[in-house]
């Protein structure tokens, strides 16, 4: 961006003197009695307005210097950036075709119109702006960045990263570039080199809250939660309000398991804003997580009242209100869940759960049915279905729906025990016992189970084998 200033202040004393001819310049402009100031002077009280904040004051002295010397480009360069600043984008851009209309080659002029384009979402313009600027001079550090800052809005990440990178070894120690960098490596998935760019922001920079943030988050695509966690305590150090940074440090918090921790970093977010319905919901389970349901549904409560369109937190509040056994209240959350996404295969196993807890066995089984025309690779929604039919005497659909577990997951211990428990049902015993003897070649551990649910076994002749050599009914030490 262009440098407003016209001239130095080196003089010590010279700021006194600058200020007096500001307070004389504003003493004749309220009394209209305004004498004649030279281009100079305008220059310097200009320069102090835009430096104290003052950009109407700023831009109306220019305006008079205008008045006084039409063909400035100088001048009308530095009412575009006033303009600009404004957010008057459309006249800056006059401006800046004032100027270049004097001065067609100046650099300053095209990148600070180029700015102004990306502003406005002409991209493309702004792009043809800035390599205009390199064509004359390959090596202007501003117009590789600005054309890099560009082609990143655009979502052009491999060009802006080729562009970034030439300004990077023309200006290695432009802290800006290696974070836009960083951000470019990141859309790319380019994780590492993400964090070798921020990490050479922040060599430059170490008090750059965005840096140790943006890093931050690049961890935790990583997987990398508790490096995360200590990037975004860094960003907190720097900045304690920073709550985009707690929020995110909650969820690390919660991928390492650590949900009180968690809580703490989300109430956090609640201090510094509104409460939103997303901090809500991840307090909510991280209360679940803890076991502490009552205080799950009452987060989980806010988040849906905060924003009824949240299928998520619908859902977690359902599963929250399931566990303590208020089935009637979750299955209307999981209806209104549904109502959202209803094409949720997780969604419509919850309801089933749900139905099924609450002894209503029919809407359990034709909402298992759903996760399975959904999700017909889901093994463990066939075994729940195959379960909830053998409980409804549906004996032949729950062999059917077993076999179809199994098909899935062959070395599922749990399907060929319950397989074997309806064979039983069905008289099958050979197949019920063969059923059996896959199941503990897979987990040795279910022959105490079986024991435990089928006595009888120990005194068959078929069946006894399975459970290895007895002393006195029990098994021998």
């Amino acid at each position: 961006m262009f440098d407003f200033e016209f001239g130095d202040y080196d003089d010590p004393t010279s700021g006194d003197a600058l200020r007096q001819l500001v307070e004389a310049y504003e003493e004749g402009r309220r009394t209209g009695s305004l004498g004649f100031y030279d281009s100079e002077t305008l220059e310097d009280i200009a320069t102090f307005y835009f430096e104290e904040g003052r950009l109407e004051d700023a831009l109306e002295v220019i305006d008079r210097l205008l008045d006084a010397q039409p063909y400035s480009s100088d001048g009308w360069l530095r009412r575009g950036v006033l303009l600009n600043h404004l957010e008057r984008h459309t006249e800056a851009l006059d401006a800046y075709a004032r100027a270049l209309s004097l001065n067609p080659a100046d650099a300053e002029t095209l990148i600070n119109r180029g700015i102004t384009l990306d502003t406005l979402d002409r991209l493309d313009e702004a792009l043809d702006a800035y390599h205009a600027v390199l064509d004359l001079d390959p090596l202007n550090e501003d117009a590789l960045f600005n054309l890099g800052i560009a082609l990143e809005k655009k979502g052009d990440y491999a060009q802006a990263i080729g562009v970034l990178g030439e300004c990077a070894d023309l200006a290695p120690s432009h802290p800006e570039v290696w974070y836009e960098l960083g951000y470019c490596h990141d859309q790319l998935g380019r994780f590492d080199d993400a964090i070798a760019a921020y990490d050479k922001q922040i060599d430059l920079e170490p008090y750059s809250e965005n840096a140790w943030y943006n890093r931050g988050i690049v961890l935790n695509q990583l997987a990398r939660y508790a490096d995360a966690v200590e990037s975004y305590e860094f960003a907190l150090a720097i900045r304690d309000d920073f709550a985009s940074a707690w929020y995110n440090k909650g969820n690390a918090l919660a991928n390492l398991s650590r949900p009180a921790e968690a809580i703490e970093a989300y109430l956090k977010v609640l201090e510094y804003e509104d409460g939103d319905a997303a901090t809500y919901y991840n307090i909510g389970l991280a209360y679940e997580d803890l076991n502490q349901l009552p205080t799950a549904v009452e987060y989980l409560e806010r988040a849906v009242q905060v924003d009824p369109l949240y299928a998520d937190a619908w859902y977690g509040l359902g599963c929250c209100l399931d566990a303590e056994r208020r089935h009637d209240e979750a299955l209307v959350c999981f209806g209104k869940a549904l109502d959202l996404r209803p094409e949720a295969g997780e969604f419509w196993q919850a309801r089933a759960d749900t139905e099924y807890n609450a002894g209503r066995l029919t809407d359990s089984l034709r909402s298992y049915a759903r996760v399975v025309e959904l999700e017909p690779t889901n093994a463990d929604a066939w075994l729940d279905l195959a379960d909830t039919q053998y409980d409804a005497g549906a004996y032949a659909q729950a062999l059917t729906s077993y076999d179809r577990a199994l098909a899935l997951d062959a070395r599922s211990a749990d399907a060929l025990f319950r397989r074997a428990r309806l064979l039983f049902t069905l008289d099958r015993r050979e197949d019920a016992i063969d059923s059996l003897r896959r199941a503990f070649e897979l987990d040795p551990a279910k022959r105490e189970e079986v024991r435990q649910a089928y006595p009888e076994l120990l005194s068959d002749s078929q069946g006894r084998p399975l459970f290895g050599p007895f002393e006195d009914g029990k098994p021998r030490r």
